[in-house]
């Protein structure tokens, strides 16, 4: 992503997953675009983050308020997230750090890379590629006030995969293929396959 721009996201909040069970979506959302980014977190991360968003101070201090203690016992800045791929339905992000004039990245799971920067007041950045692969525009309002239809072509990349394999193992072969064209579209542009 080196040579990408970065896009600032900001954290919109958490909600639970409807799409899968016991997990929570955390939802970072492209400002200038409205795009947002839902990314599948687990208990413990969910909590962690939301205990920042609502400025809860827990107790004792948690695994990503320890890590922050630690940079600011050590002299580390925190400069910026990037959520830099999306691959294979997974999140990737790496952390860049400074101190004292060194600067390195570091690989972290999203859902941490998140919890530290909102306590470090860090930027979340990603790219225009992971935000074409992976967002949707929220719902607008329709008419009478209700929220018009999300698309499905507005459906990131995992989840209209997810969709694909539940018409596959109902044999609903006729939506199984609707979507196989969409997946097909958002991942080689222009491709046969896609038209």
């Amino acid at each position: 992503m080196e040579n990408e721009e970065k896009i600032k996201l900001n954290v919109v909040g958490i909600s639970r997953s409807q799409v899968a069970a016991g997990a929570y979506a955390l939802l970072l959302e492209d400002p200038d675009t409205t795009r947002r980014i839902p990314i599948v977190v687990g208990v413990a991360e969910a909590q962690s983050i939301a205990i920042r968003l609502e400025n809860v101070i827990p107790p004792r201090p948690l695994a990503h308020d320890l890590v922050t203690s630690m940079f600011h016992a050590f002299g580390i800045t925190l400069d910026y997230v990037v959520i830099d791929n999306f691959s294979d339905g997974v999140f990737t992000s790496k952390l860049h750090l400074s101190q004292q004039g060194v600067e390195t990245d570091l690989d972290a799971r999203t859902s941490d890379a998140v919890a530290i920067a909102l306590r470090t007041d860090a930027p979340i950045y990603t790219s225009e590629r992971v935000l074409e692969r992976t967002s949707y525009r929220p719902h607008a309002e329709g008419e009478g006030g209700k929220p018009a239809t999300l698309k499905l072509e507005d459906l990131p990349l995992d989840r209209l995969q997810r969709r694909l394999e539940h018409y596959v193992e109902r044999e609903q072969y006729e939506r199984a293929a609707e979507i196989q064209k969409i997946i097909a579209s958002k991942t080689n542009p222009g491709s046969k396959e896609a038209e």
